[in-house]
Order: structure tokens, then C-alpha cells, then sequence
């Protein structure tokens, strides 16, 4: 069950709009200060932390201090369980239809013409 809660940590943190939209900024942009996160959303800058609170518990980011400024950086690799479950469902899906395609196809012979 330790997967389970893992998963559900995740998809809850990636399950708001503005944690995920901070999540892809820092993929693409790597490294960047809280401030300069909160300067791109029209929310408060407690609310910002607020998310980032959230995404650090769940592993997705990692802060350092720097200054008077808090880096904030992904860690992609924490992605790994969702990457998987995915491929889980796909496998699983892929091989449902597969099979619900040969049923039909054995139960709806092509008619000669």
C-alpha cells in the first residue's frame, strides 16, 4: 500500500491547475526563486507558498536557500510512480481491447460479397 499512498500524494498535489502549471514552468525552466514563480500567477504570494507546500510534501520539488532567496527546482524522477501507473493502465487497456476486438471479429464474420 505504500505505492497506493505514494500515488495518491501525487495525483492530489498534480490534481490543481496552478500546482501543475508550477510543476511544468519548472521543468522547463529549471532552478527559479519563489518570487519569480508567484510574479507569473495572479494569486497571492501566501497562496503560491501554499502549493509549493504542498508539492514538496508530495516530493515533486525541493527548495535550497540562496541568500535571502529560496531556489526552488523539480525532481522529475518523483514522476516515476505516476509514469508507471500509466503504463500499467495502458497495458492493461491495450490488451482488454485487443481482446474485445478478436471477440467481435470471431462472433462478425466478413460476409462474401
Amino acid at each position: 500500500m505504500v505505492q497506493a499512498a505514494r500515488l495518491d500524494d501525487l495525483f492530489g498535489a498534480l490534481a490543481d491547475p496552478t500546482r501543475r502549471a508550477i510543476v511544468e514552468r519548472l521543468l522547463v525552466r529549471g532552478e527559479l526563486a519563489a518570487g519569480e514563480i508567484a510574479s507569473n500567477f495572479a494569486i497571492s504570494f501566501p497562496a503560491i507558498s501554499r502549493h509549493l507546500r504542498v508539492l514538496e510534501a508530495a516530493g515533486l520539488i525541493e527548495r535550497r536557500a540562496e541568500a535571502q532567496k529560496r531556489m526552488i527546482r523539480a525532481r522529475p524522477q518523483a514522476l516515476a510512480p505516476v509514469e508507471d501507473w500509466v503504463a500499467r493502465q495502458r497495458a492493461h487497456w491495450d490488451a482488454a481491447l485487443d481482446r474485445l476486438e478478436a471477440a467481435i471479429a470471431a462472433e462478425n464474420p466478413k460476409r462474401r460479397q
